[in-house]
C-alpha cells in the first residue's frame, strides 16, 4: 500500500468525519455546560461515572479505571479529581481491604450538581447531533451513534 492508496485515502476521510463529529458534539455540549453549570465536558463525565459506583462487589473504580472511562491519562484524572473535591464535588477515602488503595465518591454537592446538568447535556448532545445529520457527510456518523446501545 502507498500513501496514495484509495483504501488508506478512504480510512483517513473516515476519520477525519469521525474526528469532526466529535469535536463538534463535544463543543456544543461544553458550551451548555459551562454557560448553565459551570461544568467542562470531562468534569462532567467523570462526575457521571464516578455517581455509578456501588458498595457490591467490583462496585468502586480504581483511578486507572477511572482514567479510562473518561478517557484521560491517570495524572490528568487525579488532577481533574483533586479540581472537583476542592469545589465539594467529590471526596476520597482509602480502601477499607488495600490501605493502598483510593476510592473517589461524589458528594451529595456533586450528586446534585450533576442531576442539574444531565437534562443539559442530553439536550446539548441531541441538537448537536441533529445539527450534524444536516451534514451530509456527517449524517452516516449521526445514524450510527443513534443506532448504537450502551454496554450492559
Amino acid at each position: 500500500m502507498t500513501a496514495t492508496d484509495p483504501a488508506l485515502t478512504a480510512l483517513a476521510q473516515g476519520w477525519c468525519a469521525l474526528s469532526l463529529l466529535h469535536g463538534r458534539i463535544e463543543a456544543h455540549i461544553e458550551r451548555a455546560l459551562q454557560s448553565g453549570h459551570g461544568l467542562s465536558v470531562r468534569e462532567y463525565s467523570l462526575l457521571d461515572v464516578l455517581s455509578r459506583q456501588h458498595d457490591g462487589e467490583g462496585g468502586h473504580l480504581q483511578m486507572k479505571q477511572v482514567a479510562d472511562a473518561v478517557v484521560l491519562s491517570q495524572s490528568a484524572t487525579t488532577r481533574l479529581v483533586t479540581r472537583l473535591e476542592d469545589r465539594g464535588l467529590l471526596s476520597r477515602y482509602l480502601c477499607p481491604t488495600d490501605r493502598r488503595g483510593i476510592y473517589t465518591n461524589v458528594t451529595e454537592a456533586g450528586l446534585q450538581l450533576l442531576e442539574q446538568a444531565r437534562p443539559t447535556n442530553d439536550a446539548a448532545l441531541r441538537e448537536a447531533l441533529d445539527e450534524a445529520a444536516q451534514n451530509t457527510e456527517l449524517a452516516p456518523l449521526v445514524r450510527v451513534v443513534e443506532s448504537l446501545k450502551a454496554p450492559a
